[in-house]
């Protein structure tokens, strides 16, 4: 059976570590559990590892562990990747302070992954912005519609 693709946006891996939110967290890791046992192929991309360096040390220095530990394939952003994520942006159907999840929402869209894994319920994990998001990547030729989960 083909393992689901999987891209994880910085939520995700945040999560892990959200003592103030314990049924996210649990949820979060549980599902980290079924990473580790390979239930998955999982997928990050430079827009994460941006993300994480802006955290402070203690956390920055776990949620690379974290990483190490899960051993995610690095995507590239390419130029495809960078003018759907631009889409998003012109069409407002992502904000304009919304640059990096633009470019989740994009990579996992060109790349072809099954669904998108993120905490983020304003811009990422929500019903209205899953169709918008799919409307545009329609419109660009995108046909595979992206699932938004979290």
């Amino acid at each position: 059976m083909r393992k689901l693709k999987l891209y994880l946006e910085t939520s995700v891996w945040n999560f892990c570590f959200a003592e103030d939110a314990p049924e996210k967290q649990a949820a979060t890791l549980q599902f980290f559990e079924r990473v580790k046992q390979e239930a998955y192929d999982i997928f990050v991309s430079d827009v994460v590892f941006r993300e994480f360096d802006q955290a402070a040390e203690e956390k920055r220095e776990l949620l690379y562990r974290l990483i190490a530990d899960c051993q995610p394939t690095e995507l590239k952003i390419s130029t495809a990747v960078v003018q759907l994520a631009d889409q998003y942006l012109v069409t407002k159907v992502l904000p304009a302070t919304a640059e990096a999840d633009s470019k989740h929402a994009a990579i996992a869209t060109v790349y072809e992954l099954d669904a998108l894994i993120s905490w983020n319920l304003k811009h990422l994990a929500n019903l209205k912005k899953r169709e918008k998001i799919n409307g545009v990547n329609l419109t660009q030729g995108y046909t595979k519609k992206l699932e938004l989960k979290y």
